[in-house]
This record gives C-alpha cells, structure tokens and sequence, in this order.
C-alpha cells in the first residue's frame, strides 16, 4: 500500500508556527496548487491543509511568508476530534516529511527595478512561471562568480543563508 503526495504550490498565508505541552513544534498552513485545467475560462486551484513537525516546521516558518511557492512531500492522514459543542469534526490534511523552497529570497521579496531585468510571465500547461535571464558569457580571464574571493573577504549576512 502507498500513502505518498507530493504538491508545489503557493502558501495562503504564513505558517502558524505552535508548540506542543513537550515544546515540539508544528507548523499548519494551506497550499494553494492550481489545476490544469480551467473553469469557465478562469484557473482554478485547490486548497489543501498541511501539517509539519519539530524543526522543520521552525525553518518553513522562518524562510517562507504568503504566497511563497514551496514542493512538499509527505502522506495523507485523516484524524477526527470532538469540538467544544460536542460534535465530531473530520480532518483531512498532508503531514509533510519534507519540503523545498521553489524561490530565491529575491523572488520573493518586492521587485526592485533599478538592478534587475524585467521578465514576462510565459504559460505552459495552465501553469505560470517566471523565464529566468540566460547568464551572461564570460571568458576564462573575466570571471563574474560572486563567490570567487580574489583575495577579498565575503560580505555575506545571514539573511542571505537558507538556512
């Protein structure tokens, strides 16, 4: 038997980081993951419940905000709880194992159009995505890698580390 999924799509809001009594965390959030095909002409996407635990769900917390486009992979679980007016409430949702984050810090953040060359969105498959800007050529002698040190210490803040 198989209990495998695997989703990329967008956050809907930021992750609501909690704490068990035993200090654990977990994280609960909403992916929005759009449908290949369109209704009535318009897009369409479904909207489902994840769950992640311990320091995962510390690091999805601190790196990601709404609208964030994250992969997950986890299982599918189905748990029931009585309410506080005695009903029996159902819930369906994804308990993720493992996540990606599917954009640069910069791509997230606001666009900032002094530095940066401007990209048309482009559709394929119902999907959109960004076209990324083809790296310039260099020859051998010039050398545009940012981590190159030349002799030169690194301005890196920790802002910029993933994790």
């Amino acid at each position: 038997m198989i209990n495998n999924v695997s989703l990329t799509g967008r956050l809907t809001r930021d992750i609501d980081l909690r704490y068990t009594q035993s200090g654990t965390a977990v994280g609960t959030f909403t992916l929005a993951v759009d449908r290949q095909y369109k209704r009535d002409g318009e897009p369409t996407a479904d909207f489902i419940n994840c769950v992640i635990w311990r320091k995962s769900a510390e690091n999805l917390a601190n790196f990601t905000h709404k609208g964030s486009l994250v992969g997950v992979e986890g299982h599918i679980q189905t748990r029931t709880y009585d309410n506080n007016q005695g009903q029996r409430v159902y819930v369906t949702e994804v308990v993720v194992e493992n996540f990606a984050l599917l954009e640069s810090k910069n791509a997230q953040a606001a666009p900032d159009t002094t530095n940066q060359p401007q990209t048309a969105p482009q559709q394929t498959g119902g999907s959109s995505y960004m076209q990324q800007p083809k790296p310039a050529q260099t020859s051998p002698q010039t050398s545009n890698d940012p981590f190159a040190s030349n002799g030169k210490q690194l301005d890196i803040s920790d802002d910029d580390l993933p994790f």
